[in-house]
């Protein structure tokens, strides 16, 4: 009934893990080394990487989207956290590698413990940035080993049907939807890199390129964007280094007002040369290579690292990006609630599956005639796939959504206007007890998020405590963030800021970012809330002594009344939830067929 366009189902090729890590392993020997560490990376550190870059899940059989392996002469780990542990263990020859988390040893603590003294590791100075490799390099001292630069890589040297490098067509991004001319993105950049008293900014993370020259593209599955790096001077034009077959006439015409364009080959000649000149040279400390470091060192120049002043520039949403936002998350959230209507319809025969429900949501998502991809791969978990906070179906793994059970489905769609993110937990049939009361948990910390006032200045650290209370309260928790940042027609996960335990960039007017609390029983069920949020000005209060913030919920569809407890929530939550619901069913039923009206209708029902 329906297809599935932007996501396949296809189960990964088996890694012929043993035969490619002795391959390895004697690729290392000839090259001296005793091992080789492996993130799963390419050149800018992209969260999602071309197929040419997929190395790790080449070797690993891994394909989650972080992740990172050693391989020595006798051993070989794969590092892992929380989101990825039971998909890890699914894919992987445990009998080769050993599954460590990595939130109980760090790859360099591991090393420590087992590269032999006097050995030499290789890795790959492209796909580490120089702080990953000064920490590589004193886990190396404290083993009596060193840490050596290999280039190529060596996986690419028995890697014999690697796929060649993208070559996706780039297309302006429109100022009706930028918000802001490209001169003038500029402008304040120049004005950055003269604070940091540096001569030039390396441009490494495609997304800032995407955002500074208002392309976008398709190199990489799900996010729209363009694999480039640029050069930004003090003064002078900017070099803007991109394959020249991804660019029509017009787009080229229309870049090289702003920049000067070059084939990537000239990128290096061109960062030595600013070395030889003795140039300071900015570099992003999140995403600039170590390779680039060590181009500009080498030849003589010096690098100022510290954070790219776009990754900032970027997050705060400027007032034609946040109509843009809001406008998708209504279209998004009328395709959700049809999707949502359909599967209260379709779910209790038993014979709907993950696959089945995937396909639904993106056919709906379709219908608006302006989806471009979705956002990610659909999250579709029913029952105890549901306990697998990244579970990614293929057509070996799919199942029927039982009677009975707990369907989570996380998904997003990508429109030029805005990119959107949104999980719902369904209850199929009557759900127990103990689903209503840990759902309504979750709830409790969602909404605890959502009706946040919090100083200017404050962090997602500080806020993260608020979505978990609840659940601490009953000996609960969950082992992912709470909230990521969300580009403009760009990346679902964003930086710089996030609200997680991790988070220590102050929110800032503007700012979108997820909330999305939940709690996870392996083997059973997962549970999992998550509506996008904005950063506004907060309430004006008599007597408050700094600004105060809020979040405003940009996306819109019911929250299943049936897996809540009511009598766990307070008098303030109620209303805001009725509130909600409220808001979903007024700007929703307008968009929606007479069906979906009356499922709207008694799915935004008060609580109260």
């Amino acid at each position: 009934m329906f297809e599935a366009h932007f996501q396949s189902f296809d189960d990964p090729l088996p890694a012929q893990t043993g035969a490619r890590v002795q391959a390895l392993r004697a690729e290392l020997a000839r090259l001296g080394l005793s091992g080789l560490i492996l993130p799963r990376a390419d050149r800018h550190q992209n969260e999602y990487v071309p197929p040419s870059e997929e190395r790790l899940a080449w070797l690993t059989g891994f394909t989650g989207s972080a992740g990172i392996t050693a391989v020595l002469t006798s051993e070989a780990g794969l590092f892992v956290d929380g989101r990825y542990t039971l998909q890890a263990r699914t894919q992987v020859e445990t009998s080769v590698f050993t599954i460590v988390p990595i939130a109980e040893t760090t790859p360099e603590k591991w090393l420590e413990r087992n590269l032999p003294a006097g050995g030499k590791l290789g890795y790959d100075p492209w796909l580490h940035t120089t702080e990953g490799a000064e920490r590589l390099a004193r886990a190396c001292a404290a083993a009596g080993a060193t840490l050596v630069p290999v280039e190529p890589n060596p996986i690419d040297a028995i890697w014999p049907d690697r796929p060649q490098p993208p070559l996706g067509p780039v297309v302006l991004h429109e100022l009706r939807f930028a918000g802001e001319a490209t001169d003038a993105k500029l402008e304040k950049i120049r004005g950055e890199i003269a604070t940091l008293r540096a001569d030039a900014l390396v441009m490494s993370d495609p997304h800032a390129v995407a955002w500074t020259f208002n392309i976008r593209g398709s190199d990489v599955a799900h996010t729209p964007l363009p694999i480039a790096f640029a050069v930004i001077p003090k003064e002078g034009r900017p070099v803007l280094y991109i394959e020249s077959a991804k660019l029509s006439n017009a787009v080229r015409h229309k870049l090289e007002e702003a920049a000067e364009v070059r084939e990537p080959d000239a990128f290096i000649g061109d960062l030595k040369s600013l070395g030889a000149a003795q140039r300071t040279i900015g570099l992003d400390q999140a995403t600039g290579a170590d390779a680039l470091s060590r181009i500009i060192g080498y030849a003589g120049g010096k690098v100022a690292r510290g954070p790219d002043p776009t990754a900032m520039m970027k997050a705060i949403k400027n007032p034609v990006e946040i109509a843009g936002a809001r406008a998708a998350h209504v279209r998004d959230g009328a395709a959700v609630s049809r999707f949502l209507a359909w599967l209260d319809l379709e779910a209790p025969n038993g014979k709907l599956t993950e696959i089945g429900a995937v396909e639904a949501l993106e056919s709906f998502r379709r219908d608006t005639g302006l989806l471009k991809d979705v956002s990610f791969p659909s999250i579709s978990g029913a029952g105890p796939d549901g306990a697998i906070v990244h579970y990614r179906v293929t057509r070996s793994t799919d199942r029927a959504i039982a009677t009975g059970e707990l369907f989570l489905i996380d998904s997003g769609g990508q429109y030029e206007d805005g990119t959107t993110d949104i999980t719902r937990t369904v209850a199929i049939g009557e759900p127990s007890q103990e689903m209503r009361e840990r759902f309504t948990l979750v709830l409790k910390g969602h909404i605890a998020i959502a009706r946040a006032v919090f100083p200017e200045g404050i962090a997602g650290a500080q806020l993260d405590p608020f979505a978990r209370q609840a659940l601490w309260a009953h000996g609960l928790d969950f082992e992912h963030g709470t909230g990521h940042g969300v580009g403009s027609y760009l990346s679902v996960h964003e930086g710089p800021a996030r609200i997680s335990k991790l988070g220590n960039v102050p929110l800032k007017r503007g700012m979108i970012l997820s909330n999305e609390p939940g709690y996870y029983k392996a083997g059973e069920y997962g549970i999992r809330i998550e509506n996008l949020v904005l950063v506004i000005e907060g309430p004006k209060l008599d007597g408050a002594e700094k600004p105060l913030n809020a979040f405003e919920t940009l996306t819109l569809a019911p929250i299943d009344r049936r897996l809540i407890e009511r009598t766990l929530l307070d008098a303030g939550e109620i209303a805001w939830l009725d509130a909600y619901h409220a808001r979903v069913e007024d700007t929703l039923t307008p968009l929606v067929d007479a069906a979906t009206k009356a499922w709207l209708r008694a799915a935004t029902r008060p609580v109260g």
